[in-house]
């Protein structure tokens, strides 16, 4: 295959915000993709179209959807983007509808997904990617993009008929979809799990979006607790990571208005990522024997949050 003439379709398994923002900048390029969603909102989408708003454009597009994952069966190339507690059951929906060879791209929270994928997947090609985009499900047919959007992917062997890594990046750039690509992705998955774990539940308990949570008293401290605990942990496992704090500030700076997506799920009323979060850090600490009392703090309050002591009401949704 030429590495350069890769043109779809390309499927799109579980349509919140990150699998509606890639698939609709897919769509609007002209490359054919179809969408899997839930029967509610692949309604939605069938009638209505899926609307994309950035801050330069707003459009609407018509779009294929569908409830059932044997619509990807013509698909060489996935983009998986469930939550991290629904990729096995993503990949048992999935195992019987792909061709050999078909390429599938984690575009999920958490450093473990492509891993879990390949393991019940053997036949397919499964690339970790790291995703830096910040954009919400304002509705289920519209997606509000607040920033960035920029992907690095780790690189894979072409195999079975699938695209290469060095089309998919073709592909995405047609597209407007910045990719780099990674020889080792480990190291890049790790620092990407170090800004979740140090905004995610923060933005989640306090019901602020990052520009306005950074700002509140002693919360950088705590942010750094939380780094400098994920550094020793990513150390103790044998990753080594550039210094994250950079990137951590310049999440605020890039981000001010996005709520972390363990926000959006709290606000919905759904269970959110925090155990391949913070909770990931907690565990895998407590088993390489390093201190994460800051992670294990974060995890128990949205822990908390999410599922209430009997008689204790459940926090409310609320309006970002």
């Amino acid at each position: 295959m030429d590495t350069h003439a890769f043109e779809g379709p390309v499927g799109v398994m579980g349509t919140g915000a990150v699998g509606g923002y890639y698939g609709a900048m897919l769509a609007r390029a002209g490359v054919p993709v179809v969408f899997i969603g839930r029967p509610a909102q692949v309604a939605r989408l069938r009638d209505e179209g899926l609307r994309l708003e950035t801050a330069t454009w707003d459009e609407r597009r018509r779009v294929t959807a569908s409830d059932d994952p044997a619509a990807l069966a013509s698909c060489r190339l996935v983009l998986v983007c469930v939550k991290s507690g629904d990729t096995e059951a993503a990949a048992a929906q999935l195992a019987p509808v792909l061709a050999p060879g078909t390429v599938l791209l984690s575009l999920q929270n958490g450093v473990d997904n492509a891993e879990r994928l390949a393991a019940a997947l053997p036949a397919c090609t499964v690339a970790a990617a790291v995703v830096y985009v910040a954009a919400e499900l304002a509705a289920p047919d519209h997606v509000r993009h607040h920033g960035r959007g920029e992907l690095v992917l780790a690189r894979w062997a072409a195999r079975g008929g699938g695209p290469t890594a060095d089309a998919v990046q073709a592909l995405c750039a047609r597209a407007g979809v910045p990719v780099e690509l990674a020889e080792d992705v480990r190291a890049a998955l790790w620092s990407k799990l170090v800004l979740n774990c140090a905004y995610n539940a923060l933005s989640a308990i306090t019901r602020l979006p990052y520009g306005r949570l950074v700002q509140g008293a002693g919360v950088r401290q705590v942010m750094r607790d939380v780094v400098a605990e994920c550094q020793a942990v990513a150390a103790a496992a044998g990753v080594v990571l550039p210094d994250p704090w950079p990137a951590v500030e310049r999440i605020a700076a890039t981000m001010p208005g996005q709520y972390s997506s363990t926000a959006q799920d709290l606000m919905r009323g759904k269970p959110s990522e925090i155990e391949h979060l913070n909770g990931h850090v907690v565990r895998l600490g407590e088993r390489l024997g390093v201190p994460v009392p800051v992670n294990r703090t974060l995890l128990a309050l949205v822990r908390l949050i999410e599922s209430p002591p009997a008689g204790v009401a459940a926090a409310g949704t609320w309006a970002g």
